[in-house]
């Protein structure tokens, strides 16, 4: 049975934090792989200078890191290994109060969305997500119960464990909040960084995607899905 690592990062999730986009995502690979790639990504940081244990961050992304940041980018791109899904959400349109479910709920909803694409019945599925509210664990495990449940995975064998993480301490973690974090960038029209918009045109030129719009469904390397709400509309 092959068995992958799907490492998952949220971006404007809150419910009132004032951002119109927010989108989840994860990054994925097999988890025979996962030591090796975590190498390479802690040797592209010895590469440019900077402490192995530096965080990728998207917030963190500058003029003076850029060719590091690139050099991320251009890694996961030609590691055929690595694969990205992102499900982005417009939150005033898409509220929880519209469909007459909680916030929780709604949050289990996009995230089984963002996922659902990922799983394959003979392969097994190991989830590492950075919650960042005060209700981490009770989400994880919420989400969780949720999945199995929507996939009738009652003794748990496709969907074997989601786990909290600390992003800092998992690089793929880290290289799902870049990846999540340019797509957002885009879908909320923003401007005006140019290390930022540097990393956004690198994606889109490695895609061919506008990274504004739906990819095709089963599209495994960039994967990008713009929600439409629960009734599809």
């Amino acid at each position: 049975m092959n068995i992958y690592n799907i490492y998952c990062d949220e971006s404007c999730h809150l419910e009132h934090d004032n951002a119109k986009v927010m989108a989840i995502g994860g990054v994925w690979c097999p988890e025979d792989r996962k030591d090796a790639i975590f190498n390479d990504i802690r040797n592209i940081k010895r590469k440019h200078g900077l402490n192995p244990g530096l965080e990728i961050k998207w917030h963190k992304v500058s003029k003076g890191k850029i060719d590091f940041y690139l050099d991320i980018v251009n890694y996961f791109f030609n590691n055929d290994n690595l694969h990205f899904r992102v499900l982005v959400a417009n939150k005033e349109e898409h509220n929880h109060e519209k469909y007459d479910i909680t916030h929780d709920e709604l949050y289990y909803k996009l995230y089984f969305d963002m996922l659902k694409t990922i799983f394959e019945p003979e392969s097994a599925y190991n989830i590492y997500i950075d919650i960042k509210d005060t209700r981490s664990q009770e989400k994880v495990e919420g989400l969780h119960e949720a999945l199995c449940n929507n996939h009738y995975d009652f003794d748990r064998k496709l969907i074997r464990k989601v786990q909290q993480v600390r992003s800092h301490e998992v690089e793929l973690v880290a290289l799902a909040d870049l990846l999540i974090g340019a797509i957002t960038y885009v879908n909320r029209g923003l401007n005006g960084n140019s290390a930022k918009e540097r990393i956004v045109e690198l994606i889109k030129e490695k895609t061919g995607y506008s990274l504004t719009s739906s990819t095709l469904y089963r599209e495994t390397k960039f994967n990008v899905y713009i929600w439409k709400g629960l009734n599809g509309k």
